[in-house]
């Protein structure tokens, strides 16, 4: 007899998503920045910074003003995370290294992943001769990473250890300026973890887990958005997950990439606690996945840093505000030496603009001592008559 998934509401699966990332309840400070990094799965590194680079912003939404230093040391002291393609170009906890051997396996099969090597075992074995006598070295330390043209332009250095880092011989330890910083894998990764023992249904099945424990409660489409794997991949595995069925209210079930799953877990810890009110990064693992973020949140958000700047209707680099469980906000920040300014806020829903103006204040001026800055500007308001108002709560009137 099959059972019959169990029903939640629209709210209760929010609440869960939001209590799985970490945004609802007291913030385990003890576990700190790693225990952030284990609990998500996956951190995604951009180019970007306007208040700070996306990973550094992942934690903080999380934790409130933790050091930045202090991130940089929680990803990438000792042993405890590599990056590596999940996501997207990501911080991983390692752990996880043996559950991307199929991917190191498919990319081996494949021969190659963008680029293609005029002789590869002379340039492999170059790299490998650098790394085992210099240490970590970044790409322009070990030769170059460019010939000289367009970014994509790479030398036959910088495709080999990139080869190399796809297939498991090297790993990125760190970043030292923005820039890879390489290191064979038998020294950076512990023996224990350092195998591709894992066969492809094993690896999917464990990282259709993470994903769901990561999520609270998905869609199989959601599942497969986290570490980009195919549809049909997390089919074949999610059965075997360790998830459960769930329905949600609203959320349709056309076919397999709609179903719903959740992780028993999450559903027996129930989604109680205190809401964080915080600005997200675009790039959060909360909001990275748009068309959820429109089913848990009601908000269509779309990154607009690449959109030409005319055709910007929230900014370049748009910050979902989180408050009360629900996006209620988009603030636009820059810095201007010591002033952080809100280029443009847009203010979601019609109605209760004081209290939705006092969240915003309370997220810019969390925001602004985190980075250093003394002062709080704001510029462009959406809806104008919801000016006042905000300008009243970041000056603490009323």
């Amino acid at each position: 007899m099959t059972t019959a998934p169990l029903q939640l509401t629209t709210d209760e699966a929010r609440r869960i998503a939001l209590r799985a990332q970490g945004l609802l309840g007291a913030p385990d400070r003890r576990a700190g920045v790693r225990g952030v990094l284990r609990r998500l799965g996956a951190v995604q590194l951009d180019t970007i910074s306007v208040l700070a680079r996306s990973h550094e912003l992942v934690p903080y939404a999380r934790l409130g003003a933790v050091g930045r230093e202090a991130v940089e040391s929680a990803y990438w002291s000792g042993d405890t995370a590599f990056e590596y393609w999940s996501h997207a170009a990501c911080v991983l906890p390692m752990e996880e290294w043996p559950l991307f051997a199929f991917r190191r396996r498919a990319l081996r099969a494949r021969g190659h992943r963008w680029h293609r090597l005029d002789d590869r075992e002379r340039s492999v074995a170059a790299v490998r001769e650098r790394l085992t006598a210099e240490g970590p070295l970044t790409a322009s330390a070990l030769g170059g990473a460019k010939r000289g043209g367009p970014w994509w332009d790479w030398s036959q250095t910088k495709i080999a250890v990139e080869w190399m880092l796809d297939t498991g011989e090297v790993v990125c330890t760190r970043r030292q300026g923005w820039k890879r910083v390489y290191d064979l894998a038998e020294r950076a990764v512990p023996a224990e973890l350092r195998h591709d023992d894992l066969d492809d249904a094993a690896c999917l099945r464990r990282l259709v887990g993470q994903a769901g424990a990561a999520l609270g409660v998905a869609t199989e489409a959601d599942l497969a958005d986290h570490h980009r794997l195919r549809a049909a991949e997390v089919a074949a595995a999610v059965a075997d997950s360790g998830l459960v069925r769930v329905a949600v209210d609203g959320w349709p079930e056309r076919g397999a990439r709609n179903r719903a799953w959740a992780d028993p877990a999450a559903l027996a810890a129930g989604a109680r606690g205190r809401h964080r009110t915080t600005l997200l990064s675009p790039f959060d693992s909360l909001v990275w996945d748009r068309a959820r973020t429109e089913r848990l949140f009601g908000m269509e958000h779309r990154l607009e840093a690449y959109v030409p700047a005319p055709d910007r209707r929230y900014g370049y680099f748009a910050m979902p505000v989180l408050a009360g469980g629900r996006l209620v906000a988009r603030v636009d920040p820059a810095r201007d030496g010591e002033v952080l300014v809100a280029r443009h806020v847009t203010l979601e829903g019609g109605g209760e603009r004081e209290r939705i103006a006092a969240q915003v204040a309370d997220a810019l001026r969390e925001a602004a001592g985190w980075v250093g800055c003394v002062e709080l500007r704001v510029e462009r308001v959406t809806p104008e008559e919801a000016r006042p108002a905000l300008v009243a709560a970041v000056a603490g009137v009323g």
